[in-house]
C-alpha cells in the first residue's frame, strides 16, 4: 500500500494519500488548497489518478481543497451525509464504505467535535480528523459541537476499536504524527474519566479562542459545489422536471455514472445506461462505450449521478470530445428523487 502522511504548517493540518500501489487510483484526506500543486506533483511522482477527495467535517481553520482537486483532477468530492456543504459528489453514511481499487475505509459517523463529524477506518488503522486528537480532543463548542455527542463517538466507537488500531488525526500541534487507540485510552488527559459528565465539565470550560481563519473558511467550506446553474445557461443541463419530460424519447441514451453500490441503494432510472464516472475518460475515447454509443445512434447523451457533480463534469467532457448534443440533470437523483421521477432497481 502507498500511504503519505503530509502537514500544512498554517492550520497544523494532516492531509493523508491512499493508494493500493504505483499506477493505481488514489484517495486523499482532509486536503487543504494551499497545498494542491504539491499534491498534483506527489500523485504524478508516484503514478496515481486521484479518484475521491474526502473531508472528515467542515473545517474551520483551513480552506478545503475539494473544489480545487475537482476542478483539475475531476476527481469525485465525498462528505458525510451530515454535511451542510452545498454540493459533493457523493455522500456516504455511518456503516458504508469508500471505496477505490485495493482500498476500502469504513465510514463511522462521530459527532461532537462539530455535528457533522466522521472517522474512517481500514482493518489497522483509523483516520480521526477533529474528533479524537493525539492527546486531546476536538473542541466542541461551534459548528453544533457536543460534548455529549463527542463523549459517545469517542468511548462508544472508537475506543471499541482494537488497542493497537493506529491513529491518525487531522491536526496536531506538538508535532506528534500518529498514536495508537491503546495509548490514547491510556494517555489522554481528556479520556481519563468515568462518565460523561465528567467529560463535559472538561470541554465546556476550555474556553478557546476561535480559529484564527474560521469567518473565512467556514463560509468558504459550506460552498464548494460545481456551478450547475452555468451549465444550464449553456444549454448542457437539464431541470428534473424538464428531464423527466424528455425520458423516453426516442433521441437520447441516458447515462447512469454511479458507481454499483450507489445504484443498488438509491435505484436507477428506468432505461439508463451505466458508465461509471472513474471509467468516463475511457468511455468517451474512440472504442469506448459512450463514444460507440453515440457515433452508432446519433443519439445525445443523458448524463446523471447523485447530486449533478459528477455529471456537470461528465457533460463538460462530452462536450470537449465532439458530443455537441450531450446534457445532464442538474441536482442529479436527489432532484429526479424530489420530482417524483420513476426509480427502478438495477437489473
Amino acid at each position: 500500500m502507498i500511504f503519505r502522511q503530509m502537514f500544512d504548517t498554517v492550520s497544523s493540518t494532516y492531509t493523508y494519500l491512499l493508494a493500493s500501489r504505483p499506477g493505481t487510483e488514489a484517495l486523499l484526506i482532509d486536503p487543504v488548497l494551499d497545498k494542491v500543486d504539491r499534491y498534483i506533483q506527489l500523485l504524478e511522482e508516484l503514478d496515481l489518478h486521484l479518484v475521491k477527495a474526502v473531508d472528515t467535517h467542515v473545517h474551520a481553520d483551513h480552506i478545503t481543497a475539494l473544489g480545487a482537486l475537482r476542478d483539475r483532477t475531476r476527481c469525485i468530492t465525498v462528505m458525510g451525509t451530515k454535511s451542510q456543504v452545498d454540493t459533493v459528489s457523493m455522500r456516504v453514511s455511518d456503516g458504508e464504505t469508500i471505496d477505490i481499487e485495493g482500498i476500502s475505509l469504513g465510514v463511522l459517523h462521530t459527532p461532537g467535535h462539530t455535528s457533522d463529524s466522521y472517522c474512517f477506518t481500514m482493518p489497522d488503522r483509523v483516520f480521526t480528523g477533529d474528533t479524537l486528537l493525539i492527546r486531546g480532543t476536538g473542541r466542541t463548542d461551534f459548528q453544533h459541537g457536543s460534548s455529549l455527542d463527542e463523549y459517545d463517538s469517542i468511548f462508544n466507537k472508537l475506543l471499541a476499536l482494537p488497542d493497537d488500531t493506529l491513529v491518525y488525526p487531522g491536526h496536531d500541534y506538538k508535532g506528534d504524527t500518529v498514536s495508537t487507540i491503546g495509548e490514547e485510552r491510556r494517555f489522554n488527559p481528556r479520556l481519563q474519566v468515568t462518565n460523561a459528565t465528567e467529560y463535559a465539565e472538561i470541554m465546556n470550560n476550555l474556553n478557546l479562542a476561535n480559529p484564527k481563519m474560521m469567518d473565512i473558511a467556514v463560509p468558504a467550506n459550506l460552498k464548494i459545489g460545481l456551478s450547475q446553474a452555468e451549465l444550464e445557461n449553456k444549454g448542457w443541463g437539464l431541470t428534473c422536471k424538464d428531464a423527466i419530460s424528455q425520458l423516453g424519447e426516442a433521441d437520447a441514451i441516458w447515462v447512469d455514472l454511479r458507481d454499483t453500490k450507489e445504484r443498488k441503494q438509491n435505484g436507477v432510472v428506468p432505461g439508463s445506461v451505466h458508465a461509471p464516472y472513474p471509467d468516463l475518460d475511457k468511455n468517451l475515447k474512440p472504442g469506448g462505450l459512450l463514444h460507440e454509443l453515440a457515433a452508432s445512434t446519433g443519439k445525445r447523451l443523458v448524463f446523471y449521478c447523485a447530486y449533478g457533480e459528477r455529471s456537470g463534469m461528465a457533460v463538460q467532457s462530452a462536450q470537449e470530445a465532439g458530443m455537441a448534443k450531450s446534457t445532464h440533470v442538474t441536482g442529479g437523483m436527489d432532484a429526479w428523487r424530489s420530482c417524483d421521477g420513476p426509480i427502478e432497481s438495477p437489473a
